[in-house]
């Protein structure tokens, strides 16, 4: 597989259930330990041999764009030599090399289809992946990959079966046959994120603001037969309330988190 494929991550949201942290930053830089879970999500995608990122930033965006233009700086150790900027030398020490970032601003209000759209021009292959800036999982992404390659539709999404207040998907031999955000009842497979995505699902999406993702485009992509389900078992979770957050803090805190590959 091409070790240069695109993972796009969506993080623009306001995070209004997690006011608490994110009346200061963006929820994808809320922590989990000592590092944002935005880091978390692309370390994960790293150890797969993903490190090209395509950061769709909207809601204090400049946080995320501070974090990586300083981040040599600020997780090695420096020698400075006053008066003689250009003598500064950094001592690497962290794993984080060959990352590739892409900063892009897609509008503070913007929904998440038109946040898509507006970076599409950073996507130069047919493949690519998508998932948002405040879930966190152990799903195999090799294998991920390999299913979306295997069925030769349009998009696949993650399926995790956990009840809960999030979009309903219902499948049938691993086809999407409808996508709803307002499940009606729990134990239901939901949206994960963790998407792969043809080049195609730009055909339904526009720049503008109010172009959302799940609601109109992934429904009509699914009513096509083009939305392919990959049944994840394993662990799930999101930081979208301060329970959540405690929740994915108490598992690192742990040791026993199950997304730490690295």
């Amino acid at each position: 597989m091409p070790d240069n494929l695109k993972v796009v991550i969506l993080c623009g949201g306001a995070g209004t259930r997690l006011r608490e942290e994110t009346e200061f930053r963006p929820k994808p830089m809320v922590n989990i330990g000592e590092r944002p879970i935005l880091w978390h999500i692309m370390k994960y995608y790293a150890q797969f041999g993903f490190h090209e990122f395509v950061l769709a930033l909207g809601y204090r965006g400049e946080m995320i764009k501070n974090y990586f233009c300083h981040y040599e700086l600020m997780n090695n150790d420096v020698t400075i030599k006053l008066g003689q900027p250009e003598k500064t030398t950094i001592h690497h020490a962290h794993d984080e090399a060959g990352w590739k970032i892409t900063l892009a601003d897609t509008g503070e209000k913007t929904l998440k289809g038109g946040r898509l759209k507006r970076v599409e021009r950073y996507i130069p292959d047919d493949t690519f992946m998508l998932t948002y800036g405040d879930g966190i999982a152990d799903v195999d992404i090799n294998a991920l990959l390999a299913f979306h390659r295997s069925h030769g539709k349009m998009a696949t999404v993650t399926a995790v079966n956990i009840a809960s207040r999030f979009g309903e998907m219902k499948a049938e031999d691993d086809r999407v046959i409808s996508f709803s955000e307002k499940p009606r009842e729990g134990g239901a497979l939901i949206n994960g994120g963790f998407f792969v995505f043809n080049k195609a699902v730009f055909n339904y999406l526009t720049p503008s603001e109010s172009c959302d993702l799940e609601i109109g485009p992934l429904e009509e992509i699914a009513r096509q037969g083009e939305l392919m389900a990959y049944k994840h078992p394993g662990f799930w979770a999101c930081m979208d309330t301060m329970r959540d957050m405690e929740y994915l803090n108490r598992i690192w805190d742990s040791g026993t988190a199950r997304w730490k590959v690295w």
